[in-house]
């Protein structure tokens, strides 16, 4: 058997009677409200074999492995929750509790456990119609496919929120979307944390306290955790006086279900270069999930379709790369975890040039790539 960890983040009510020991997160708000978020770590064992046969899964045009199928088959493996315990008090601000206990320092010291032994940390915002189980299965496969492909190991931190996990078209997008923007917020306020954390991390490191650790964070998010990344880089734009804080290394953006024009000057992301190095949008024009957002939801055309609408007018540091020569309609939508367009994630993940000849990609314009 395979022994498999995950840790996370959420600001979903838990649901069982112990909040440190829960049997799972449902699909409301944390009843101390939407920003207050809960951190944790998750156990589960995985039959090794199985877990093999998906990662390595030859398909004909999509390349190794078969991450959708991997993540739906984690979902449904028994797994065991711890959430950090805190001790704060939810009335007064942080600065002005010294002997709170907070539960994103026990994640942080976690996370930096693994950095300090070579890992890079990912964190990752799940879409529309996920449910908490689903979330934790997607998070998992994305962990694995990334170590399989790559050569930098990988941590993957799951950020969960609220998605009711339905399938009713209409009720459950609007439902979601309300959700996704106030879980925005709270992502913010959990970045801010992280940016104080790496302040004072890089306090220590010049007062001679402590050692650099030289790993990467990065940043991927799904569907419509791309709308929850765009209402929290408000919330960080409002606790951040002058430039954002350069906290990332890469930022995914895989089939966003974000207006096309998100990325431009004065718009929501249009200042999401200041807090990464380099902004991967991620595209498939087949993607059925997409259209329907499009047609039947009255939004404007979406980025995750065909890239910015206008690509002179966003930053340098945007680079499209568009998967629909070897997606098209065989995944759709979440091709982030499969084959070719795992194994490029992880190559850009370990450093890999944007055109570099190992990687299966040709160049389009300027600002686009397709994988190949």
């Amino acid at each position: 058997m395979a022994t498999l960890t995950l840790y996370y983040g959420t600001n979903r009510a838990h649901t069982g009677s112990d909040r440190w020991n829960p049997t799972g997160y449902g699909a409301r708000f944390s009843s101390d409200g939407a920003e207050n978020l809960r951190f944790g770590r998750i156990g589960m064992s995985a039959d090794s074999k199985k877990l093999t046969s998906y990662l390595t899964k030859r398909q004909k045009v999509l390349g190794e492995g078969d991450g959708e199928g991997l993540g739906d088959w984690l979902a449904q493996q028994p797994m065991s929750i711890a959430a950090y315990r805190e001790s704060i008090d939810p009335t007064v601000a942080d600065a002005h509790q010294p002997n709170a206990v907070f539960g994103s320092a026990a994640l942080f010291a976690a996370l930096k456990g693994h950095m300090d032994k070579g890992a890079d940390v990912l964190i990752y915002i799940h879409g529309f119609n996920v449910a908490w189980n689903e979330a934790v299965g997607a998070a998992l496969a994305l962990q694995e496919q990334l170590n399989h492909h790559g050569d930098q190991p990988v941590v993957v931190v799951l950020f969960s929120w609220p998605s009711d996990g339905k399938s009713m078209p209409f009720t459950s997008y609007r439902s979601d979307r309300t959700d996704a923007k106030a879980s925005g917020y709270a992502v913010g306020r959990a970045l801010l944390k992280f940016r104080d954390f790496l302040m004072l991390l890089r306090s220590q490191v010049a007062n001679g306290e402590a050692k650099p650790c030289n790993q990467e964070i990065h940043l991927l998010c799904h569907s419509m955790g791309n709308y929850v990344l765009q209402n929290a880089l408000a919330r960080i734009a409002e606790f951040s006086p002058g430039t954002l804080p350069r906290m990332l290394t890469n930022v995914f953006l895989c089939a966003a279900d974000v207006d096309d024009d998100v990325l431009e000057p004065g718009e929501p992301l249009g200042r999401l270069d200041e807090l990464t190095q380099a902004i991967n949008v991620y595209t498939n024009r087949g993607d059925n999930a997409l259209r329907i957002s499009d047609f039947t939801k009255g939004n404007p055309d979406r980025l995750g379709s065909a890239g910015p609408a206008r690509p002179q007018q966003v930053h340098t540091k945007v680079l499209q790369v568009d998967c629909t020569p070897i997606i098209g309609g065989l995944v759709e939508h979440s091709y982030y975890l499969t084959g070719k367009v795992n194994r490029d994630i992880a190559q850009t993940i370990a450093g890999l040039e944007a055109e570099m000849i190992k990687r299966a990609r040709k160049r389009v314009h300027d600002r686009c790539v397709s994988l190949t």
